[in-house]
């Protein structure tokens, strides 16, 4: 049920962990509210926020995926039912902390404030596009925003996380890198 499952310590050895593997951790009851101790905690505001930067995800996510079906641009890769995933991350992240996406991670950029206008330049590969077209329509990059360039294909993005980590660290500095993959 709702809220039973413990919730170790963050600094824990990682087999006080192994039964988190086996187990499912609900956190919304049949009222559809946070209880126990994974819930979160979050003020309104930020809910709030959670909500607009999901919604307006959705948004994106439509318009582009009609311009595609209208032959306005070759491909588009939809991210409808993950936008919780790549928003929640990006809000759970500092600013700093390097991303390195797959194709359906929009709403990170989104969740970052990156303007929507300089993400359609790119999927229309259009004057505007600060890529200048030499990347897929969907495969965004930008440094500003600390999110590594899109590769096409799945699992690389995993090698290239490991290697920015390890030059961070080298550096001392204290950035994550988060890596997502697959669908």
């Amino acid at each position: 049920r709702a809220g039973e499952q413990p919730r170790p310590d963050e600094a824990c050895d990682a087999g006080e962990t192994h039964a988190l593997c086996l187990d499912l951790i609900r956190v919304l009851d049949e009222d559809h509210r946070a209880v126990g101790p994974w819930d979160p905690r979050l003020d309104p505001d930020t809910l709030r926020r959670i909500l607009r930067v999901m919604a307006l995800t959705r948004a994106f996510d439509d318009r582009m995926f009609r311009g595609q079906r209208q032959g306005k641009t070759s491909f588009y890769m939809k991210c409808t039912g993950e936008e919780g995933v790549a928003v929640a991350q990006a809000l759970a992240l500092d600013r700093s902390d390097m991303l390195f996406p797959t194709y359906r991670q929009q709403g990170l950029l989104i969740a970052r404030d990156w303007p929507l206008v300089d993400m359609m330049c790119q999927v229309y590969s259009n004057s505007g596009d600060r890529l200048k077209g030499r990347q897929m329509p969907v495969f965004y990059s930008s440094r500003e925003a600390a999110f590594f360039s899109i590769s096409g294909n799945l699992g690389t993005q995993f090698s290239q996380a490991v290697g920015w980590a390890m030059a961070s660290a080298y550096k001392k500095d204290h950035r994550i890198a988060a890596g997502w993959i697959g669908d």
